[in-house]
């Protein structure tokens, strides 16, 4: 349908804490846990052959990195964790599914996408185009063996966000006439985009979009109130004419409509371009103006207002600059819309999603309770949808607008919802996360102490830095232990006790036990600049710690007899 917008306003779903083990972010890549219990020693050996000779460097495995979604998270599942997946019948997702995979199994060479998915999508088509399945059963088979559960959501929120879209059915004419006098545009020849002829079967639905002064002058293309003032009136770009503003309106925020003639025949009509301003939602100029309370929106509140107050609908329409052009599309009565992707939409299992996140064809299990049969009803909602469509309002990994038809029951049902959900996007098992994150290298080691206190590192933002209470503690003690020496005067070894001038080094020592490690960092500070680096790694053996935080009153160990001791 290449929907343009939709007008239900965004909400953020509260986040459960706890819900799951471990998430996998796009900033955070290299830190994959997925639910795996690694061991420090495990995580340091993984994805590499360990050697025992420690001049041969280590060998490492072809690293193939983990699913990158901007902006989202997710954790694999497996199939009995998945709520509601036994509950449904995954029979007409199947057969949505094998209706995306005819342009997508048809690719000879297809092209690269940057996309999470990619092209992964070609295996499972293909075996999904090879299959005959009639049963249900059969088709949950099919799904289990071809993908993995992945439950995925936006950074810090365990549930995504659902909406509702239809195919408005209206009256109207191919002329203008007294009663049908408000016109339905096709893309206007002076209409550009970059990157874009105008020989392209349709435009993008978002970006900027130009007009052409003269030969070679561009400048935005007229916005909403211009056009309804008649800017491109009288060029013979009419397809049909409506009765209100209002109905046009709902058509383009749906992006598809069918238009009943007087004489009982139907034009189909679907998205063709835009004129390059952003969709503003009139629902929320409504909200924020305090004509309708947030929590009673719906389409229908929204025509209700528009219906009793003309004036104040038109400068309320005029909120919002997008405007939106058709084209007529070749389409039986009863045949459904059709999607971005360019196939028919299939009511209760097509949903459109965010286009440069998602790839078409991907299937979605949605979870959740909705208003389907009444505006204060929580109706299970628990099914496998497809991505086949997609609108300039379908922003980030875990947002859909799910497609219920066309006419005006489905319209009711698509008009009120605007509720949380949990999505389970299923992933073509050669994009394994689990395994994909087992070929991840690992960082080095951190540096020595002495390394450390040799090129000291600058000190990061305070609010950038999240410590738990005992590594605060542990970096208190250690502070206060500096301190202390370097307060304590040169000739306080007079007034030290004798347990303590027993605890001094003897001459016996070597030099190097003798001289404290951080004997030369004032020497070094002084002329090298503080360099950023990670803290040290510390220190577990009581052997090798260093000199500086020895206690005054623990003799050290005269290592030159252990030294000696194998040579012997």
């Amino acid at each position: 349908m290449g929907r343009k917008a939709d007008n239900k306003e965004s909400a953020t779903p509260g986040a459960r804490a706890g819900r799951f083990g471990a998430w996998l972010s796009a900033g955070a890549a290299g830190l994959f846990a997925a639910g795996l219990a690694i061991t420090d020693v495990e995580a340091r050996t993984a994805g590499r052959d360990v050697s025992h000779d420690h001049h041969e460097a280590p060998k490492r495995g072809p690293v193939v990195w983990p699913l990158v979604v901007p902006d989202g998270q997710y954790a694999p599942l497996k199939w009995n964790e998945v709520v509601g997946w036994a509950d449904d019948d995954p029979l007409p997702a199947f057969k949505t599914f094998r209706t995306s995979c005819k342009p997508i199994a048809a690719q000879k060479t297809p092209v690269a996408d940057s996309k999470a998915l990619g092209t992964s999508l070609r295996d499972p088509c293909i075996a999904a185009r090879a299959e005959d399945i009639s049963e249900s059963a059969k088709a949950r088979e099919f799904f289990e063996k071809n993908f993995t559960p992945l439950q995925i959501s936006r950074i810090g929120e365990d549930a995504g966000f659902v909406t509702g879209y239809y195919e408005p059915i209206v009256d109207g004419s191919r002329v203008q006439t007294d009663v049908y006098n408000v016109p339905v545009y096709r893309r206007p020849s002076n209409l550009f985009v970059r990157g874009y002829s105008q020989a392209n079967a349709s435009m993008p639905n978002k970006g900027q979009v130009f007009r052409k002064i003269g030969r070679r002058k561009l400048v935005p293309y007229y916005d909403r109130a211009e056009i309804e003032d008649g800017a491109i009136a009288g060029r013979g770009l009419e397809v049909v004419w409506l009765k209100s503003q209002t109905d046009l309106l709902f058509i383009q925020i749906q992006g598809s409509a069918r238009i009943k003639l007087d004489d009982g025949s139907i034009v189909r009509i679907n998205y063709d371009a835009h004129n390059g301003y952003p969709y503003t939602p009139v629902g929320r100029v409504l909200i924020e103006r305090n004509i309708i309370p947030k929590d009673q929106m719906s389409m229908q509140k929204i025509r209700e207002y528009m219906e009793q107050s003309p004036d104040a609908a038109k400068e309320l329409r005029r909120f919002n600059r997008s405007y939106v052009f058709f084209r007529e599309v070749k389409l039986a009565a009863d045949d459904e819309a059709v999607g971005a992707q360019g196939v028919p939409l299939t009511a209760g299992r097509s949903i459109a999603v965010d286009k440069s996140l998602h790839v078409y064809g991907t299937p979605f299990f949605i979870e959740g309770n909705l208003p389907i049969e009444s505006d204060t009803s929580n109706t299970p909602f628990r099914k496998l949808m497809i991505a086949q469509d997609t609108g300039s309002a379908i922003i980030g990994p875990a947002r859909a607008d799910i497609y219920f038809g066309a006419g005006a029951d489905a319209g009711r049902v698509a008009g009120r919802l605007k509720n949380p959900a949990r999505f389970v996007m299923l992933l073509p098992n050669s994009l394994d996360p689990v395994a994909r994150g087992k070929t991840m290298p690992l960082p080095e080691d951190r540096p020595s102490a002495t390394i450390a206190k040799l090129f000291p590192q600058t000190e990061p933002p305070k609010e950038a830095v999240k410590e738990t209470p005992k590594e605060l503690a542990k970096e208190g003690a250690k502070e206060t232990s500096k301190d202390t020496s370097k307060e304590q005067p040169k000739d306080s070894s007079k007034d030290v006790s004798k347990d303590s001038a027993k605890s001094a080094p003897s001459k016996d020592q070597p030099a190097a036990a003798q001289t404290p490690a951080v004997a030369t960092a004032p020497a070094v500070a002084a002329t090298a600049q503080a360099v950023p680096l990670p803290e040290a790694r510390p220190k577990t053996a009581p052997d090798v710690a260093s000199a500086a935080t020895v206690k005054p009153d623990t003799p050290r160990r005269k290592r030159h007899h252990r030294r000696y001791r194998h040579r012997q």
